[in-house]
């Protein structure tokens, strides 16, 4: 593949060759997709996905305090997102490496104007910060959330505008911002959810009208139709 000589034995830079050699091949409609998912799609993805677990963990039976908690653990995969990100700040100022394919030749670069520092890669930090946390909130939208982050990773290679060791680099930061603040996130996060549920404007952010109604009448939301139904057919 071009450019191999120029690698020598890093490993780092031969797979670098590898992976975006696989643009070099692919056809001009795939590069733009790819680097378009890579740039903005998988984020928007994983924005999406933890709205999504959000709408159903306040629609889900259960006292307000496990709802809080829930919630609570979902506000904090954007918060882990942010706050990695600003500790990357020093970091590639510290390391200061360059752009990949400012130092070998024969790269194909699928998107343009990255004129910052390489190391570490601010998209598989913020991706797998997000996906930690959600992880740590549900352990089903976790997992694809884990993948969508390991897509990111190979859509930045490929996209020749990362290193590997500059992906693999954030999701290290990524995950341990995620899981090490986790529990100082969740006892100061938690508070707040319980005073934003008790909320006749807000509740809604954390519980549903029916987990509330069910909570209240002592049913979760499917017995309490399903009593209904009971009751209807006794008095037919």
């Amino acid at each position: 593949m071009a450019g191999l000589a120029e690698s020598g034995s890093n490993p780092d830079v031969d797979l670098l060759y590898d992976i975006n050699g696989l643009a070099k091949d692919a056809p001009g409609w795939l590069d733009r997709t790819v680097g378009f998912v890579g740039e903005y799609g998988l984020l928007l993805a994983m924005v999406l996905l933890i709205v999504a677990c959000w709408w159903g963990v306040r629609r889900r039976p259960g006292g307000a305090e496990d709802a809080a908690s829930s919630v609570a653990a979902l506000v904090w995969a954007p918060l882990a997102a942010a706050i990695a990100v600003l500790v990357n700040v020093p970091i590639r100022g510290f390391v200061e490496r360059p752009r990949p394919f400012l130092d070998h030749q024969g790269l194909e670069v699928l998107v343009s104007g990255k004129t910052d520092y390489s190391f570490v890669s601010d998209h598989a930090t913020i991706t797998m910060a997000m996906a930690v946390g959600l992880f740590v909130a549900s352990r089903k939208f976790g997992v694809v959330g884990i993948v969508i982050a390991l897509l990111e990773g190979f859509c930045r290679v490929y996209m020749g505008v990362h290193y590997p060791t500059d992906v693999v680099g954030g999701f290290a930061l990524g995950t341990a911002v995620a899981l090490l603040l986790s529990p100082v996130a969740s006892m100061l996060l938690t508070p707040v959810l319980k005073a934003v549920d008790r909320s006749p404007r807000l509740g809604w952010l954390v519980r549903s009208r029916a987990a509330r109604l069910g909570e209240r009448d002592g049913f979760a939301p499917g017995a309490r139709s399903e009593v209904a139904a009971e009751e209807r057919d006794l008095a037919a």
